[in-house]
């Protein structure tokens, strides 16, 4: 007989949570119960799942008694508040906010890169940056293959992103312009930010606050957290992050200095067996991953792969992914399918 377990899923009226409920329903986790946690202004809102309404309840330490696993998806100060208070309670937490992420002793998992981390856990185990993980997912097979040697990385990333809000705003502003009228920005670069930008018919290349060597926080998190999952803290990777007014689902120009040779043909024939991707790459019939074929997915997409003639050991990819489900909610859930 199967194993069941008690879950509860904090952020749940979020975009991402929301996502993490339907996918354990969609994946058919073994859970037993299933609570749903936030904010207490959320309490009483309600999520369907399959077929069945829960109600949300308040997140609080008494909340995760009877608990087996918690998936996080809330702001930093959240998750260090409430996940300790889970761990003290016998509870694994799954946390996708970026506090833990580059902690010593904390599990940093993409289960087709790194599925091992996830048992060294103490309590917590934390789930990377949506734009790391795509990423990740597609140049393990290479690093295996070949030795990466740099990556120079730059995004497209989607406005849903930024929340449920940003996209709202992406689609009234884009009806203002259309329109000829003022319109008005409050999510882009991020909120709180000394200056808004429109994102409508527009792309701003910051994502996050920006850091004092002029690099944004995202980017950070992608050099950072690459190098963790990856095991090479000397990786060199430099980053330009920047968001584009698309839906859902982030793309990414990869290039890539390897240590040996590797063939365009070569790299695609690894990709194609490499768990956790998709290779779209048929320029005969201009077929190459795209946001609007992703949408709903759980794999990483790659095409565009084609050798850089300007190195030496030269490639380039072209990686798509939707940004909610594998970026986030999926990775998250597939990390407590390895653990059960």
């Amino acid at each position: 007989m199967t194993k069941k377990y008690n879950v509860a899923v904090v952020g749940a009226t979020g975009m991402v949570g929301q996502s993490m409920a339907r996918l354990l329903h969609e994946r058919s986790f073994p859970y037993h119960k299933i609570k749903l946690l936030a904010s207490a202004r959320s309490v009483h809102s309600t999520v369907e799942i399959g077929e069945q309404e829960y109600r949300v309840e308040e997140a609080r330490p008494e909340a995760f008694e009877g608990t087996d696993i918690a998936f996080f998806s809330v702001e930093g100060d959240l998750s260090r508040e409430l996940a300790p208070e889970a761990v003290k309670r016998g509870v694994t937490v799954i946390d996708n906010s970026s506090a833990f992420r580059l902690e010593e002793g904390v599990p940093l998992v993409v289960p087709e890169v790194n599925p091992r981390e996830a048992s060294r856990h103490r309590g917590i185990i934390a789930n990377p940056n949506c734009s790391t993980i795509q990423m990740v997912v597609a140049l393990q097979p290479i690093h295996r293959a070949a030795g990466i040697k740099r990556i120079v990385v730059s995004t497209y990333q989607a406005v849903s992103g930024a929340g449920r809000e940003a996209m709202e705003e992406l689609s009234n502003q884009s009806k203002g312009v259309m329109d000829g009228e003022e319109v008005k920005a409050t999510y882009i670069p991020h909120k709180g930010a000394r200056r808004q930008h429109r994102i409508a018919f527009n792309v701003v290349p910051q994502l996050d606050v920006l850091m004092d060597d002029g690099y944004c926080k995202e980017e950070t998190k992608m050099i950072r957290e690459t190098r963790k999952i990856m095991g090479e803290p000397e990786l060199a990777i430099t980053a330009t992050t920047v968001r584009v007014p698309v839906w859902n689902g982030h793309a990414e120009a990869i290039n890539l200095e390897l240590e040996r040779s590797l063939s365009a043909e070569s790299a695609r024939k690894i990709l194609q067996e490499a768990p956790g991707v998709v290779v779209v790459d048929d320029l005969a019939e201009l077929s190459y991953p795209m946001p609007i074929d992703v949408d709903g997915r759980d794999e990483v997409f790659v095409g565009r792969i084609r050798e850089d003639h300007s190195i030496k050991n030269g490639l380039n990819l072209w990686v798509v992914a939707d940004n909610l489900r594998k970026g986030a909610a999926t990775n998250s859930v597939q990390i407590a399918e390895l653990l059960i």
